[in-house]
C-alpha cells in the first residue's frame, strides 16, 4: 500500500482538484483522505454519503461552577490568556480564548473550576462516487489542534485501507508548511506538489521542498496553469530539474476547470485536454511508486 500526499505551498493552485482527479482515476483501489481540515472541500467533488461520524476531542477547557464560585476574582487575575471575565459578581470562561492550562483551577480557593476535554471537530467516513471510501473531518470554529485532527484522519484512513486491502491512500493535504502539513506528511511514500507559475507559488514551492527534504520523502510535481507566465514556468522547470524532482504534467490554463468545479464534477470524469494530461500523470506516478 502506497500513501500519496498532495500539497501546495499556497492556496488556490488547484491542489484539491488534482487530488480528486487522481482519486477518481484510482477508483476502488484507493482510500481518499481529506486532511485540509481547516478548509475542507473535497466533499464538494467526491459527493460523500456519510456512513459514520465521531466527535474529536483534543485539549481541555476550564469551566466555573457558579453555585460554588465566591467571586474572589483570583482566576481572572492569573489567567494569561484573558479567557476569564466577569459581569458583576458572575465569572465566566471564554472557551475560545481558554488554553486549558488548568492554572485557574489550581488556585481557586473553593475548587469551583474544573477542566473538561474540548471537542474541536468531527471525523466522517463516507462512501464516495469513486466506489470507495473517504475519511474527512471538520474543525470546529475557532478551534486549534488541527495537526492532531489531521493525524487522526490519516490513522483512520490507513486502518480502512489495510482492512479493505487497498493499493493506495490518496491524501489532500493543507496548503503552507505549518503543523497540519507536517502531520499530513508523516508516513507518506510520495509527495506531489501542485504549483503554478507565479512568484508567490514559486517561493512557497521552495519552502515546501525544504520541509520535504527534512522528512526524506521522494517528491514529484504538477504545474497547473502552466501557460499563465512562461518566464516563471521555465524557472520552475529548471528548479525541478536541479532538484531531481520529476515533473508529471504541465496543465494549461483552461475554462474547463471552472466549468467542472461549478458543476461539482471531477476533471477526470470525462475526456478533455486536462484529463488526458492527468491520466498520463497518474500512470507515471504509479510507475515511480513501483
Amino acid at each position: 500500500m502506497k500513501e500519496i500526499v498532495v500539497i501546495s505551498g499556497k492556496g488556490g493552485t488547484g491542489k484539491t482538484s488534482v487530488t480528486a482527479s487522481l482519486a477518481y482515476l484510482a477508483g476502488s483501489t484507493a482510500i481518499v483522505a481529506d486532511c485540509d481540515v481547516d478548509a475542507a472541500d473535497m466533499h464538494l467533488l467526491m459527493k460523500p454519503n456519510t456512513i459514520s461520524t465521531e466527535d474529536f476531542f483534543s485539549g481541555e477547557s476550564a469551566h466555573i461552577i457558579q453555585d460554588i464560585c465566591i467571586s474572589c476574582g483570583r482566576c481572572e487575575e492569573v489567567c494569561r490568556f484573558d479567557a476569564i471575565n466577569h459581569k458583576g459578581m458572575n465569572y465566566k470562561v471564554d472557551p475560545i480564548s481558554c488554553e486549558g492550562c488548568g492554572y485557574c483551577s489550581k488556585i481557586c480557593p473553593v475548587k469551583a473550576i474544573y477542566n473538561t476535554k474540548r471537542k474541536v471537530g468531527n471525523l466522517f467516513v463516507s462512501n464516495v462516487k469513486t466506489n470507495t471510501k473517504m475519511v474527512h473531518a471538520k474543525l470546529a470554529i475557532g478551534a486549534d489542534n488541527s495537526g492532531k485532527l489531521v493525524a487522526y484522519v490519516k490513522k483512520k484512513a490507513k486502518e480502512i485501507a489495510l482492512q479493505e486491502q487497498k493499493d493506495f491512500i490518496i491524501v489532500d493535504g493543507s496548503p503552507g508548511i505549518g503543523c497540519p502539513v507536517i502531520s499530513s506528511l508523516s508516513g507518506a511514500n510520495m509527495v506531489l506538489f501542485v504549483t503554478e507559475p507565479t512568484l508567490s507559488a514559486f517561493q512557497d514551492l521552495k519552502r515546501v521542498l525544504a520541509l520535504i527534504n527534512k522528512f526524506k520523502i521522494p517528491a514529484c510535481c504538477i504545474i497547473n496553469k502552466a501557460d499563465l507566465n512562461t518566464e516563471i514556468y521555465l524557472e520552475i522547470r529548471n528548479f525541478l530539474e536541479e532538484e531531481s524532482i520529476p515533473l508529471l504534467a504541465s496543465l494549461p490554463y483552461s475554462s474547463i476547470v471552472s466549468q467542472k468545479i461549478s458543476l461539482g464534477e471531477i476533471l477526470t470524469e470525462s475526456q478533455n485536454e486536462i484529463s488526458v494530461e492527468l491520466q498520463q500523470a497518474w500512470q507515471t506516478l504509479k510507475t515511480i511508486l513501483g
